[in-house]
């Protein structure tokens, strides 16, 4: 299954959580959830998407499926559709745009 539905819990809660425990509480079966990077949260994930910085140095691991499901989780998070945090990674100029984000 590439996407799991999340527990909901509070964003300001979800947003300070760690990549790493929510991938791997998320989808235990993934082994490579354990090399995302332990200290970067859903925070920092929102900060290099609008600064369009690089996703993937921030993640820990370059693997797609991966961060399509970091994506996810964040556009659970906001409350967001996933094409609108994909859609930030490819354009982060719109990030003004996208005022549901907010």
């Amino acid at each position: 299954m590439l996407f799991k539905q999340n527990k909901k819990i509070s964003n300001m809660e979800s947003m300070e959580m760690s990549l790493r425990e929510f991938y791997t509480q998320t989808y235990q079966d993934d082994e490579m959830g354990t090399e995302i990077y332990s200290e970067n949260t859903f925070s920092d994930l929102y900060t290099v998407l609008i600064m369009g910085l690089d996703v993937y140095s921030l993640i820990g691991v370059s693997d797609s499926i991966i961060r399509e499901r970091l994506f996810a989780g964040l556009a659970d998070i906001k409350n967001v559709p996933y094409s609108e945090i994909y859609e930030l990674w490819l354009n982060p100029s719109i990030s003004n745009e996208l005022l549901s984000l907010n």
